[in-house]
């Protein structure tokens, strides 16, 4: 197959994009990828330039999203933006790519004749105090991040309920992992113990979370792509769920550092207060979750830990200024790499080697 990943270049799209030409050989990927502040192509480096080709570009533009899709079997679309914070501040942004950029990556699919696989978010069914979410629960999203994820996912089943679009939806639960961009909670708090800066939590840290390591993510993806009905919806959730402040506190402690740099700060406008989902349609078609949250932080860790060349730039720069607006402290400068967080190509990405240097 030729897959069209878009968003390839950022968190769980380069991990897909690794594992999808690890376990299929005769396949081949085109990445589209807008490259924001989350999308990087250091985090395709190492790959097998004749396997790969990338194009920076934006899903919301027609003509880069009829041109990506052409002569490619199916799509897989990551691209989003994605984090919940920058969402309260800038909706617009979100409702552009989330809902737009996915309404004109769909034409362009159906045009093509070809499947269109979503990859949305547990959040769009919002708060789940009692019970676990299934893929006919309601959408009762919370933030525009997650508004906007919904509304493209029910353009997604309208595309294929009104043309027979051979679309389909999975939604996942917390992704965690390598090469994930530090605003998102494990990477931050990782890289601000591996410091010594205070770890900011939300509220009194008790949001339960359901915690899925990004390789089993990706085999559901592929298995999903393979095998998954036209039209149809599958859940994605991990093995664990825990509340974020016992998260925090494992990482303190694979880190060797003390709780007392758990700073607690005021909560996120309308944030949830627990996740919770089923993944027992999707075990029907043959997935389970191989990495339990105990084995999946303690790899995550060791991979921060032996990739400052990959955060250092980032922890350097934008991310920098953000965060210091954000929390209203500042984070420790980045460690010795020099490399630039602003290293990208708007052409075929030949270059192999080694990663040096995030999108969910």
């Amino acid at each position: 197959m030729r897959l069209l990943v878009t968003g390839g270049a950022g968190f769980i799209g380069s991990n897909y994009v690794r594992r999808r030409l690890a376990e299929h050989p005769g396949d081949s990927v085109r990445v589209l990828d807008k490259l924001t502040y989350a999308g990087r192509t250091e985090n395709l480096e190492g790959l097998p330039p004749d396997r790969l080709e990338f194009t920076q570009g934006d899903i919301a533009d027609r003509d880069a999203s009829r041109a990506a899709v052409s002569d490619c079997d199916a799509v897989v679309n990551f691209a989003a933006e994605s984090h919940v914070d920058r969402s309260i501040d800038s909706p617009g942004e979100f409702i552009t790519t989330d809902v737009f950029g996915t309404f004109v990556l769909l034409e362009a699919s159906r045009d093509a004749g070809i499947r269109h696989l979503q990859v949305s978010t547990d959040e769009v069914y919002g708060d789940f105090e009692q019970g676990t979410a299934t893929e006919t629960s309601p959408l009762e999203p919370s933030s525009p991040y997650s508004a906007s994820k919904a509304g493209g996912d029910l353009l997604v089943s309208a595309f294929a309920r009104t043309y027979g679009a051979d679309a389909l939806i999975i939604r996942a639960s917390n992704n965690y992992g390598p090469r994930q961009h530090p605003e998102k909670l494990i990477p931050l708090c990782v890289l601000n113990a591996l410091a010594g800066d205070p770890l900011p939590v939300y509220g009194d840290g008790m949001q339960v979370r359901n915690w899925l390591y990004v390789e089993d993510c990706c085999a559901a993806i592929d298995l999903v792509l393979e095998h998954g009905e036209p039209a149809s919806v599958y859940n994605v959730g991990g093995p664990d769920e825990l509340p974020n402040i016992e998260v925090v506190k494992r990482i303190l402690e694979l880190t060797g550092r003390d709780e007392s740099l758990i700073s607690y700060t005021r909560d996120r406008p309308g944030h949830d207060r627990r996740y919770s989902l089923s993944a027992a349609k999707l075990n029907e078609l043959g997935w389970r979750a191989e990495v339990d949250f105990a084995e999946g932080i303690e790899r995550t860790i060791a991979w921060y830990r032996e990739n400052e060349d990959w955060w250092g730039p980032i922890r350097s720069g934008e991310y920098a200024a953000y965060y210091e607006r954000h929390y209203g402290q500042s984070i420790s400068s980045a460690g010795s790499s020099g490399a630039s967080s602003d290293s990208r190509t708007s052409g075929p990405l030949t270059r192999p080697g080694p990663a040096a240097g995030d999108s969910g």
